[in-house]
């Protein structure tokens, strides 16, 4: 570890390993930090990701791909069923569940062989700042402090991120921005070729609950539940009352706990001489609560635009809103999208996500993504889901 780099990544999950990896593939001098010993340990997600969207970035591998699903159900409070994407495998649609422990090394592993410098087990303490502009790191390793200079400092520090903070950017949330989850891995069941969906307060107030298979008598069993809701309500007691109901057969084998922000982005995500991504710019699905691939997405555009500063010489905000403006035009528009759909589904009651369910009654949905079966619910609904009629 040196003192001085042309960029810090702070946080070696997708979205700073596919920065990382962007930024020293265009010549410039990488390091990346991660507080843990560990890449890609402990598991925070569901694992889930779509299919085309990961192959923007990288060819899949049976190494960390723990099994292809067919497509999703939904099940609403009553026990209704709607199966999606059933057909659309030759599309390209269908997705992958991941071993994200072996997934995000490999990331870190192919920023590495890029050039960057990856050093693990390394905290990020403060910003060095000169003339209103972020100039680097203190960092913490081993028990000895370092101060590492950088032109740019990308902030991938998850939800809880400290970076942007210290940039001055708010990066607070609000109870009901934020999805407090628990997951099961468990075993001894059968987990299914589908990722199921199960909605409303019955099983996760403000939230849904899910299982993604994970292979050969395994899967992640999951729910969040919206913080704004929670109360006195406990995710943990409500999973694990999900099995005792449903897989009284299943063994609890690992458990994860984790926030998930479902705010839409934060107003500000570059300021000079710093950048954030993923989850520290709040860049997660508000409806689904996926990150990965909207992560390695502004990573890969975080990359570009430091190249470019690189290049003039300039690192204020003037050349880094490029990356602002980029993936707000691109990921941030589905994400706002997605924050109407939420802030509208998290009101309605059992009985109306019932009424829904049953207006699809007669409709084949296996093949229709997400955008086609919303115009369809609302079609078939418009005074309950008027708010969506801009989206349509």
């Amino acid at each position: 570890m040196k003192d001085r780099y042309d960029v810090i990544v702070v946080g070696a999950g997708p979205g700073g390993s596919i920065a990382a990896k962007t930024c020293a593939e265009g010549g410039l001098d990488v390091l990346m930090i991660e507080k843990r010993q560990e890449i890609g340990d402990p598991v925070r997600c569901a694992e889930g990701v779509g299919k085309d969207a990961l192959l923007k970035h990288i060819e899949p591998d049976t190494k960390w791909i723990a099994t292809e699903v067919k497509g999703s159900v939904l099940i609403a409070p009553d026990g209704t069923e709607i199966k999606m994407s059933e057909d659309a495998s030759s599309n390209m649609k269908v997705g992958y569940v991941l071993e994200r422990k072996i997934f995000d090394r490999t990331l870190a592993q192919k920023a590495a062989m890029a050039g960057a410098e990856v050093m693990v087990k390394t905290r990020a303490t403060g910003l060095l700042r000169s003339n209103g502009m972020v100039t680097g790191i203190n960092a913490m390793y081993m028990g000895e402090t370092h101060e590492i200079k950088a032109d740019i400092v990308i902030g991938a520090d998850g939800i809880e991120s400290k970076v942007g903070r210290w940039g001055g950017i708010d990066t607070s949330l609000k109870p009901g921005d934020i999805e407090t989850g628990v997951q099961f891995l468990v075993s001894n069941i059968d987990p299914g070729e589908y990722n199921t969906f199960y909605l409303g307060e019955k099983y996760a107030p403000g939230g849904y609950q899910w299982i993604f298979p994970k292979g050969e008598h395994t899967a992640n069993v999951g729910l969040g539940i919206l913080g704004s809701k929670s109360g006195n309500i406990r995710a943990i007691s409500l999973l694990h009352r999900f099995l005792e109901i449903n897989m009284p057969q299943a063994k609890i084998i690992e458990m994860v706990v984790g926030g998930v922000p479902v705010s839409g982005p934060i107003k500000q995500t570059v300021t000079n001489g710093l950048i954030l991504v993923g989850d520290a710019a709040r860049q997660s699905d508000p409806l689904t609560g996926g990150g990965i691939t909207n992560a390695m997405d502004a990573g890969k555009m975080a990359g570009e635009v430091c190249i470019k500063a690189k290049e003039r010489g300039d690192y204020s905000v003037k050349t880094l809103k490029e990356y602002e403006d980029g993936w707000r035009a691109t990921i941030g528009k589905e994400i706002s999208r997605s924050l109407k759909v939420k802030n509208l589904f998290i009101r309605l009651s059992d009985e109306q996500l019932n009424q829904l369910a049953h207006s699809l009654d007669g409709v084949d949905a296996r093949t229709m993504e997400l955008p086609k079966f919303l115009a369809v619910l609302f079609k078939k609904n418009p005074k309950l889901l008027w708010e969506l009629r801009s989206l349509f």
